[in-house]
């Protein structure tokens, strides 16, 4: 059976496992390199400081009680808007995707921003995930903005 649970000291090592797993996708994605050079690092230290931070939440994505997704969120404030929750990590095992997982936890998010407070939940997708982009919108989120780049060095990050 698929779950989302609130995260365990217990899991941070397998959390930071898929983290490192979700950032090697991602940096193969257009705009990918240089969303992983300013993403959060992928480490056990980020996810247990994450643990005891009540502005911050860690999930764990289960499968029979195997944890095969994570979810990271936190919240930040918007002037004039107020508290928004904005999801840092979201990944599900490529072997276990399109079974529930994401939607468990997706709907543990949204619970949680709700119960904070928050006006809404972000998240990024990097351009040309329409599975991501798909997913995100099934689950009620939709575009609002765009980011746009431009190179302007020989920086190997685009």
């Amino acid at each position: 059976m698929e779950a989302a649970r609130r995260a365990t000291p217990a899991d941070v090592d397998v959390l930071a496992a898929l983290v490192t797993a979700e950032h090697d996708e991602l940096a193969q994605q257009r705009g990918g390199a240089l969303w992983v050079a300013h993403a959060a690092a992928a480490s056990p230290e980020r996810l247990l400081a994450a643990l005891a931070d009540a502005r911050a939440l860690v999930l764990a994505g289960t499968i029979d009680g195997v944890v095969l997704g994570v979810a990271t969120a936190r919240v930040v404030h918007a002037s004039g808007v107020g508290a928004v929750a904005m999801i840092d990590d979201f990944f599900v095992d490529a072997d276990a995707r399109e079974v529930g997982i994401g939607a468990a936890l997706i709907a543990e998010v949204v619970t949680w921003s709700r119960d904070l407070g928050c006006v809404g939940v972000d998240a990024t997708v990097l351009p040309g995930n329409r599975a991501a982009k798909n997913f995100f919108e099934a689950h009620g989120l939709v575009a609002r903005a765009i980011t746009v780049h431009r190179r302007v060095d020989a920086s190997p990050l685009s």
